[in-house]
Order: structure tokens, then sequence, then C-alpha cells
């Protein structure tokens, strides 16, 4: 009797094999990089690193909490320090849409005081700002980048992977979404091309976080283009705002990342600012790990462009609430597993990612 057992098990290997080596998930990460000493989106890069299911296509920049030049420098300074130059960063947007330095201060005089206003913050606030020198890059302790951006402006290059890969990179985006706003307008075709938008932003329930972290300002930096970005055709939306602040850069967190000595670990312990939340390593781990994700609401939203006392601010409503005028459908990611989360980013740190880009 012929027992072709031995052949059907190979066949299931070879499936196995083949499912194991699922294309990666393909990830431009935007963002507002900050200089050394407060809130590091640095960090965020770690868990797209260090996962085997993400392929990092690229970095791009975008002014918000810092000036665009000196958040390109700062990050890849941050490349170097972990081995991953060969990531491109690509410059993009330096000033928002519409807001600028002056509505914001007049939006202050005339609604009450703002807290962060990122690269138009208060010198005497906050020391090392240069509002009024866009073009300024502070020195840091571990000094300049060898490397520079590449020679392509963000928004071509967001635009040129979407189409080299249609319906297959996630845009994460950890700032102001002026970039985005900018390749929207630019190419009609390019949201609806990525496979979906991750975004740090949308925190519905800001003004009851515990921590003090209440104004939504990637949003609030650039509403119009906020507003046009989440208007656009994208396959999907997910905002990590709401869930991200309870999770904090902790001293005591910093010890576990300590216990086991890598480059992006010792790079925090130099210049990461401890208590602020970890905002965008939970987008970043939820793109790695989409299990991470407890519980979420699907909703619409819009942000205000109406130059009041809500300009900037999301409004949210259920998805059949408002009539089709472009609002999106946005998933808020509402509760994630916790302590799984924590530990992946703990190994995500520690872990030598050194040539994992391509």
């Amino acid at each position: 009797m012929n027992r072709p057992i031995p052949l059907l098990f190979a066949l299931v290997l070879v499936l196995a094999g083949r499912l194991l080596r699922a294309d990666p998930e393909l990830v431009i990460y935007d963002n507002d990089w900050n200089p050394p000493g407060s809130y590091l989106g640095q960090a965020a890069i770690m868990p797209l690193l260090a996962s085997p299911h993400v392929k990092l296509l690229g970095l791009t920049t975008v002014t918000g909490d810092a000036w665009r030049d000196e958040g390109a420098s700062n990050v890849l300074r941050y490349l170097e320090e972990i081995g991953a130059s060969d990531i491109p960063v690509a410059n993009g947007a330096v000033f928002p849409l519409v807001n600028t330095r002056e509505r914001m201060d007049l939006w202050e005089k005339t609604y009450g005081f703002f807290y962060w206003k990122g690269a138009w913050n208060d010198p005497a606030r906050f020391p090392g700002s240069h509002p009024d020198d866009p073009y300024k890059v502070n020195p840091t302790r571990d000094g300049p980048p060898h490397a520079k951006p590449i020679g392509e402006n963000a928004v071509s290059f967001m635009i040129r992977q979407v189409h080299a890969h249609p319906h297959e990179v996630t845009i994460f985006e950890g700032g102001p979404m002026t970039n985005l706003a900018l390749a929207i307008r630019i190419d009609p075709e390019f949201a609806g091309l990525a496979k979906r938008l991750v975004f740090q932003g949308g925190a519905v329930s800001q003004l009851d976080s515990p921590n003090g972290f209440h104004d939504d300002f990637n949003l609030v930096f650039d509403p119009e283009a906020a507003h046009i970005a989440l208007a656009a055709p994208w396959a999907k939306i997910v905002s990590v705002a709401e869930v991200s602040n309870p999770y904090l850069f902790t001293k005591e967190l910093l010890a576990r990342i300590q216990a086991h000595p890598s480059a992006a670990g010792s790079y925090l312990a130099r210049n990461s600012g401890l208590g602020l939340p970890l905002w965008e390593e939970l987008g970043a781990a939820v793109i790695a790990d989409p299990t991470l994700i407890t519980k979420s609401v699907d909703v619409s939203m819009d942000v205000d462009i109406d130059h009041g006392m809500s300009y900037g601010r999301t409004t949210v409503s259920a998805p059949d609430a408002r009539p089709p005028l472009g609002v999106a459908t946005v998933t808020i990611v509402q509760e994630v597993d916790g302590p799984r989360f924590i530990d992946a980013y703990v190994a995500a740190v520690q872990a030598d990612v050194s040539g994992r880009a391509h």
C-alpha cells in the first residue's frame, strides 16, 4: 500500500515556509524629530527595525516639535548611533500650510495659554528654542551627523514609494501632517495607493488626561494639513493618540532597558527626558504587531479649521451621523495589551538592528 505521507509532509513544510517568509509590512515613518533632552520620536524606530515583519522604506522630516533641519540632524545622528545609516532620510516641509507663529500668538492672546508650541516655543521657557530662526541647528553632545538627507524631498519620496508598492505601504505619521497634505494635493492617487495611515493624533478625550497632556499638538500645529489628510481616500486610518498617554518612559523602564546594553538604550539614557508618554513607540509597536490592540472604535473624524477657539481641535461623531462630505472614518485604538507592549518595546530597544533596514 502506498503511503504518500512523506510527500504531504514535505508540501506542508514548503507551504509553512512560504507563510513564514510572507512579505513584510512596508513602512514610511514621517515625523517632527525632536532634539535630545525631551521626547524622542527616534526611539519609535526601534519596534519597526527590530521586527522581522516590517521593512522600513525610509524616514521623512517635517517641522513640528522642532524645525525640519534640526530634526533631520537629530534623526540622522541617531541612525548612526544604532548602525542603521542605510535608511534614507528625506527632508519635508519647513512651514505649516497656513498656520504661523503670529497666528498662534494671537490665538493665545484671545483664548488662553498654549503650553507647547514646538518649533515656536519661547526660549525663555524652553532653552534652545529658536522660533525666529528656522534653519538653525543646535549642537548636541553627540555631535553632528556625518550623513545628509537624500536629494529627493519627502513628498516626492512618499509618492514614489506608494506607486512602486501599490496598496502595500503603511504611512506612520508621528508629527504634523504637512507632508501628507502636500502629497495628497500633488498626487490625487497617493492616499488611495497606500495601505493605511497610522497617526499620532485625534485624542478625543485629551482634556481628561490625568498626566496633563491636553493639546493634540500634531493637529493644532497644522490644522489645514490634518483636515486635508483625514479627508483623503485612505483604505484605512488608525489613530493611536487615545491610548498612548498612560505608558510613560520612567526611570524603572530605562533600568529594564539598560539591563541588556545596546546602542539604542545608551542613546536613550543620554538624551531622553523621563516622564513622557511612549507616544510614537506605541504606534510603531501596533504596526509591527496589530494583535497588541485589544479594543478599538470607528468614528467619523475631522479637524476644525475655523480660526476660532477650537482651531485645530478634533471633532468626532458616529460614522453614520454625518453627511458624506469627505469626513474620515478613523479607527481609534482604545486599549492595548500593556504588559506585552512594554515587553516588546524593551526587547526592541535592546536589539542590535544594524544593517536591518533592507
